[in-house]
């Protein structure tokens, strides 16, 4: 089979592999798709020297595919062949209180990240441990179901730290992949949705998936202009997605008093005054990680539940030989989510 390996400063090879065989407590998946996600994109883009000092694996942390093999220790009840599924892209020591609960990349033991210490699902196959399967429910498209294997999955998981509903405005910082999937998701749990991003293609994405009102930072001052969307007060929700500092700054000043905080873009520092920003305001702030084998699951039947038009987010779609294209246009930021998908 052929895989992607990321090389460093925005060069990627099709590296040929073996076929990767079950070890007895082993699944084989058949990837069907296989998401691009933005933190992809913190790996592309580094140094070749940086790069050189990690492992140098097959990318790809969305993964969506078939059970196509399994050792001979894996039952019926764990793995069948031919199961449709999401995966996990996590494994753990199995053992502590983290992995017991499903955060298996909370492992106090040390995880191991599919797609970046171990080979993930930008190939053909892709070798997994049983209990990092995840129903793919019939109602989803293998790619839908990648999405949901990280992006869309984190976007939720945050709301629901963020506990969302109708009597909220939130607003959230970044329409990539996942910003873009957290404002489809808060208009169907009832929320009125900010959106702040300085990509026009990306905002106008936004507005098209029901954003309320769009903030371009390059506009003006964008907690001025979310104070002067809400009543000189601010939001009651807000949510980081893009690991910037000024951003996650941002998300913090534009909070109502009492309000609730959350950040998931990954990377990089945050500097706000305490005092006034954060302790006489009486925030809540969250810090929200991915999701759980369950959370992923819940995450699925939510957008199946409320119909959430998940396919408008799959804007483009490639064939694995042209990765290096489809990561030149996905490193632009101004699209969509990008998916591979298999035969």
């Amino acid at each position: 089979m052929r895989g992607v390996v990321f090389l460093g400063d925005r060069e990627l090879e099709l590296r040929d592999l073996p076929d990767p065989e079950p070890g007895p407590r082993e699944v084989i998946v058949q990837m069907k798709a296989s998401g691009m996600c933005g933190s992809d994109l913190n790996t592309y883009r580094l140094s070749r020297e940086a790069r050189a000092k990690r492992p140098m694996n097959v990318a790809g942390h969305e993964p969506c595919g078939v059970v196509a093999a399994r050792g001979s220790g894996i039952t019926d009840t764990e793995a069948r062949i031919g199961e449709r599924v999401m995966v996990h892209h996590y494994s753990g020591c199995e053992r502590c209180r983290n992995c017991r609960v499903g955060y298996t990349q909370m492992c106090l033991e040390g995880s191991k990240v599919y797609g970046g210490g171990a080979d993930g699902g930008h190939a053909k196959f892709m070798r997994v441990l049983p209990y990092m399967l995840v129903p793919l429910p019939d109602e989803l498209t293998f790619e839908e179901g990648a999405a949901v294997s990280c992006g869309t999955g984190t976007a939720f998981l945050a709301l629901e730290r963020l506990a969302v509903s109708g009597r909220d405005t939130l607003v959230v910082y970044g329409q990539g992949p996942v910003g873009l999937s957290a404002t489809m998701l808060a208009k169907a749990m009832g929320a009125r949705v900010i959106v702040v991003d300085l990509s026009p293609e990306r905002l106008q994405l936004a507005r098209d998936f029901g954003a309320d009102e769009t903030v371009n930072v390059n506009h003006g001052d964008p907690v001025a202009a979310i104070k002067e969307l809400t009543h000189g007060e601010g939001a009651e929700a807000t949510l980081d997605c893009t690991g910037n500092p000024t951003a996650r700054a941002n998300a913090v000043k534009s909070a109502v008093d009492w309000g609730r905080v959350c950040f998931v873009g990954e990377g990089n520092t945050a500097t706000f005054d305490m005092s006034p920003d954060v302790i006489h305001k009486q925030l809540t702030l969250y810090g929200s990680w991915t999701f759980s084998q369950t959370g992923q699951a819940r995450a699925a039947r939510f957008v199946i539940d409320r119909k959430i038009p998940l396919q408008k987010l799959l804007t483009h779609r490639f064939k694995l030989e042209e990765a290096e294209p489809a990561y030149t246009l996905f490193d632009t930021q101004t699209t969509g989510k990008g998916v591979f998908v298999f035969d």
